[in-house]
């Protein structure tokens, strides 16, 4: 049967189809994945302007995208149909000195047309100068003017033809854009003049001055389109620099690793190290890949992924990021992640797909710019007929002259700017500071969060627990307490069994795998060891099981006080004894928790440990509410239940277990120590895993909010005093008129102004 895929509109065979989806209970078929994936992202009003055969064949670094538009992708560079901006690669290139194309193009035409367009403002200015009127007096006034033409000509088609292209593409997509002002402005004020060279005779008494002649605007035509072209040269460049942080952190990254191979070392290309690979880092060399160290021991600086300026201390064992700089010592690690899964690449990724995101207010933005386009021309048509009827003579001169400048004035370019340059910034700089936005959504809603959710293990203390207490109730011994727990959490990956094992360990213990094992998710764990019944867990665990513990219940509740996570063991149903973990508040938490308390934020924190020790853990510390108990699944509840108490919730957690809240919250926060289940559920991942990193993020919220909002107040302020002025509504009171050339300055000076603000986010502190 033959199908037509809704994308790109390519008859197939739908045995041919590569890929399909289902919407509103219709199946579609796809040619590729591509115009799947564009299809998904907005089914309602999907675009696709890819041939088939280049998408097939190309790779993603040959995708290009409109950071205005991130629906809009293109095989290589162009321009946006729905704005017109130029297109940027989707893929960050690992070059750091790539060229940008549209740069060196427009560069080139802006060159080229300044050299043509420099006699033509002589002649023009010259005719209406005194000291200069008496040399181009001796010229014909038909001369000067196909002077002017035969200068402007190539200014205008050659110069100004990617702005035409634009032009073109806005009227046939039906997306009016600055460019479709543009056009209209630079073509009118063109033709009109080669009409005047060429026909003269044609135009009525309301076109000609004093003297009899039709008045030429060739300089009009060629002067805006070489300022527009700097304006665009300016603006290129200025936007090169808010993708800064992301060619920064691609810089971090080292080309070759010495590896150890058969004995012998061996430098090779980073793309050819292996998962497994063991590889030398020397005193001062970077980090090549993510890993763990296997001899060895040094002090790493990761402050290009943290922003924190201290090394840290690595010793064997110890995880290590790729990028980041050894420093006195030499060590050998073994490669965990490569290429797309290291850390930074990871992060590179993000920061890319953030930069691409559009927040609540750009929509809307892009709504009122739609409009905002066919406001002007209706605008710039009034002003037209009422300087032709009400004018003075040439009346008909006046009227065109004074609409073409409400056209080029108005370019809606900085109105469209202003939202996606500060979220470009902003997510730099927080990439730059360890803090990765998933989307501009987050950076909006972060300023609003008003209720803070935190997790105990990993997110407020370091999630590395400690055995710190055992007690035996007789017959058992400490020995047999210690066997008994560490055999039984053999089978478990909980942060807790690790410290039972490994103190287990310490002590000479050696603990043996369980016959049977049942993890009873949030109570614990039963199995049998040495044919024997063994339960080790929480109180609710007990609970379920009938098992007694009025004996140790005040010791447990004791340990409780102290802040030790407290585990009942039970061997043939009969109580064995207790063990209490610690787990190390992080040194920086105390000093976060104040500062989110002095920006208004409310603290709670949600725990599985019992009330006592959460309690404990939270009165050190000075949070506001705790919530106790609490099973895994149950945490979403608490996220909900603050929700309905019209509550702007963040989540902050690093557990698997933690994710469903995550991604519940108004802001998922994910602390980069923890898991990628958690991480990908986030809204906002901190990669040192600090809640220091809470406060840099909503301080950066609230400046990226300020910085929009500035742009937009001078992209709207901008219009609402040029458009008026340009219409000629001062020249009745003043004689004051706005000519074009000064209008297209404007509006190019409007558009540099808002991303040279945008850029100013750079230079925060956080």
């Amino acid at each position: 049967m033959k199908i037509v895929d809704p994308v790109c509109k390519m008859e197939f065979e739908q045995t041919e189809a590569k890929a399909n989806t289902t919407y509103n209970g219709t199946t579609y078929y796809f040619c590729c994945h591509h115009c799947k994936i564009a299809f998904e992202k907005n089914p309602k009003n999907y675009l696709c302007h890819n041939k088939i055969e280049e998408i097939s064949t190309k790779d993603q670094k040959s995708i290009y995208t409109c950071p205005m538009h991130p629906e809009i992708e293109k095989v290589g560079p162009g321009s946006c149909p729905k704005c017109g901006m130029a297109l940027e690669p989707k893929a960050a290139s690992f070059d750091e000195n790539e060229e940008n194309p549209e740069l060196i193009d427009m560069t080139r035409r802006f060159i080229v047309g300044a050299i043509l367009a420099l006699p033509i403002i002589i002649i023009a200015m010259g005719r209406h100068t005194p000291f200069l009127s008496s040399i181009f007096d001796s010229f014909s006034y038909e001369l000067l003017n196909w002077i002017e033409l035969i200068l402007a000509t190539p200014v205008v088609l050659w110069c100004g033809l990617p702005f035409f292209v634009r032009f073109y593409q806005s009227i046939i997509n039906k997306s009016p854009n600055m460019f479709t002002l543009i056009g209209m402005g630079v073509g009118v004020s063109y033709l009109y003049s080669i009409i005047a060279v060429l026909f003269p005779q044609i135009f009525p008494k309301a076109f000609k001055d004093e003297s009899g002649q039709v008045g030429v605007y060739f300089e009009a035509a060629a002067v805006i389109v070489v300022l527009v072209l700097i304006g665009q040269v300016l603006e290129l460049k200025a936007r090169s620099k808010t993708s800064g942080a992301i060619k920064a952190l691609l810089g971090l990254a080292p080309k070759t690793a010495r590896i150890i191979r058969h004995g012998t070392e061996e430098e090779i290309p980073i793309k050819d190290i292996k998962i497994g690979d063991l590889i030398k880092v020397k005193p001062g060399e970077k980090i090549p890949v993510d890993g763990v160290i296997v001899e060895g021991s040094s002090l790493i600086d990761e402050s290009m992924l943290t922003g924190e300026p201290i090394p840290v201390e690595k010793k064997k064992g110890d995880n290590v990021i790729g990028a980041t700089i050894n420093g006195t010592g030499m060590f050998i690690l073994e490669a965990k992640k490569i290429g797309e899964d290291t850390l930074l690449a990871q992060i590179v990724k993000l920061v890319g797909e953030a930069q691409r995101s559009r927040s609540p207010v750009q929509r809307l933005v892009d709504i009122v710019a739609m409009y905002f386009v066919q406001i002007v021309i209706i605008i710039a048509v009034i002003t037209f007929i009422i300087w032709s009827i009400f004018g003075p003579d040439p009346k008909l001169a006046y009227a065109l002259i004074n609409s073409i400048s409400v056209l080029i004035i108005a370019c809606p370019c900085a109105l469209g700017l202003a939202t996606p340059m500060s979220i470009m910034v902003a997510t730099g700089k927080g990439a730059s500071s360890g803090i990765l936005f998933k989307n501009a959504e987050a950076i909006e809603t972060m300023k609003k969060v008003d209720t803070l959710v935190v997790d105990k293990t990993g997110t407020l203390t370091e999630g590395k627990p400690k055995l710190v207490e055992i007690l035996a109730i007789k017959p058992f011994s400490e020995r047999d307490v210690l066997f008994y727990s560490s055999s039984i959490e053999q089978g478990s990956e909980h942060p807790l069994a690790k410290a039972i094992i490994d103190g287990a360990k310490e002590k000479g213990v050696e603990p043996k795998m369980p016959e049977k094992f049942n993890s009873i998710t949030g109570k614990g764990i039963k199995g049998l060891i040495d044919n024997k019944e063994v339960a080790f867990g929480n109180i609710k665990l007990f609970e379920d099981e009938e098992i007694n513990i009025e004996d140790i219940d005040k010791k447990a509740e004791s340990m409780q006080q102290n802040g030790q996570t407290v585990m009942f063991l039970a061997v043939d149903r009969k109580i064995a004894g207790l063990i209490g973990v610690s787990d190390t508040i992080k040194k920086t938490t105390p000093e976060a928790i104040k500062a989110l308390h002095r920006e208004g934020l409310k603290i709670v924190m949600v725990t599985g440990d019992n009330e006592t020790s959460a309690n404990a853990v939270a009165k050190k510390l000075g949070i506001d509410n705790v919530v106790a108990e609490v099973l895994p699944e149950k945490k979403v509840e608490v996220v909900k239940d603050l929700q309905k108490h019209k509550k702007i919730v963040a989540m902050a957690g690093d557990g698997i277990n933690d994710a469903p809240a995550l991604a519940q919250a108004d802001v998922g926060i994910a602390m980069g120590t923890g898991t990628d289940v958690a991480i990908e559920s986030a809204d906002i991942t901190l990669v040192k895993g600090d809640l220091h990193g809470i406060v840099k993020s909503r301080c950066l919220s609230k400046a990226t909010i300020r910085n929009i909002k500035q742009n937009l107040l001078w992209a709207f302020g901008y219009n609402a005093l040029g458009i008026p002025i340009a219409a000629g509504i001062l020249y009745p009171f003043t004689g004051l008129l706005l000519s074009p050339i000064i209008a297209a300055f404007a509006m190019s000076l409007s558009s540099v102004s808002v991303v040279a603000n945008a850029l100013r986010l750079n230079k925060i502190k956080l």
